[in-house]
Order: structure tokens, then sequence, then C-alpha cells
């Protein structure tokens, strides 16, 4: 199983703000459902993100213009990316690892794709093994062969 099979629905959670938007704008984008937004540079490729944690823990600390700080002062640089031939196993693997619940998905020149949350792959992952459990079984037990 690849990441493309999540394409839609990673697509449909796509938020991108741009690195020099200040760290308000990001504030209103990140609502109910939408943990994680892309940050991206000027040219539309993926420069980090920012999550709600992020936002909280800057905002925490505001004093006097603090809060309109330019998101590339806030934004999460070391990040874990993900592209539409990936092993949909082998992220999984690399989320769990890390300790991400998000993920953005990128094309070739890193411009963002979608995002993909642990929740959509981990269930998609559980339905390959239930319907493999399955396939196996009725091999075993010889159903559709003849």
């Amino acid at each position: 199983m690849f990441v493309d099979a999540l394409l839609p629905t990673a697509h449909e959670r796509l938020v991108t703000v741009a690195e020099d938007a200040p760290l308000i704008e990001a504030a209103g984008l990140l609502h109910s459902g939408t943990d994680l937004a892309v940050v991206c540079h000027a040219d539309g490729t993926v420069a980090g993100v920012v999550t709600k944690t992020d936002v909280v823990n800057q905002i925490s600390h505001c004093q006097g213009a603090s809060c309109t700080c330019a998101l590339s002062t806030v934004m999460s640089r070391d990040i874990l990316l993900c592209r539409p031939g990936d092993s949909l196993l082998e992220l999984w693997t690399q989320m769990k690892a890390r300790g991400f619940k998000n993920v953005p998905l990128v094309d070739r020149e890193l411009r963002p794709l979608g995002v993909v949350t642990a929740r959509d792959a981990l269930q998609i992952l559980l339905t390959e093994s239930a319907n493999e459990e399955v396939v196996l079984r009725d091999y075993v037990m010889g159903f559709g062969y003849r």
C-alpha cells in the first residue's frame, strides 16, 4: 500500500500559509480538525510546519508585538515529508517513531499536496491487514480454488 491511497483525504486537510505571515494568521487557520498548517516559501515549496501547540506556546509568552512575529521564527523545520509513491507502512513506522500525528504530503518539487494523518494511515493499514487475513484464511480453507 502506498501513500497515494490517502491523496484525496490528505488534500482536504491541506492548509498552507506563507513563512513571512504573522503568527496570528496561522492561529486563525488552525481550527477544529486542523492541527497543522504547512508553511511555504514564496515559491510555494515547503519551509516547515506550524501546529496548534506551536501557536499556543508562542502566544503564552506574547509581550508587545511578539504575537505578530513571522511564522518563520516559530515554525518547525525538522519535519517528516512523504510523497505519493512512498510505502504507507514505512511512513506509519516513521510517524510512530518520531511521535508525529500529521505529515505533509509533497510532490517532487516539494510543493504541498496534502496532510497525511496518523489516523488515516492506520485505518488503511488495518483494513489492508484484515483483507490479507481473509484471503489467507480462504486460501487455506480452499474457498474459491479447484
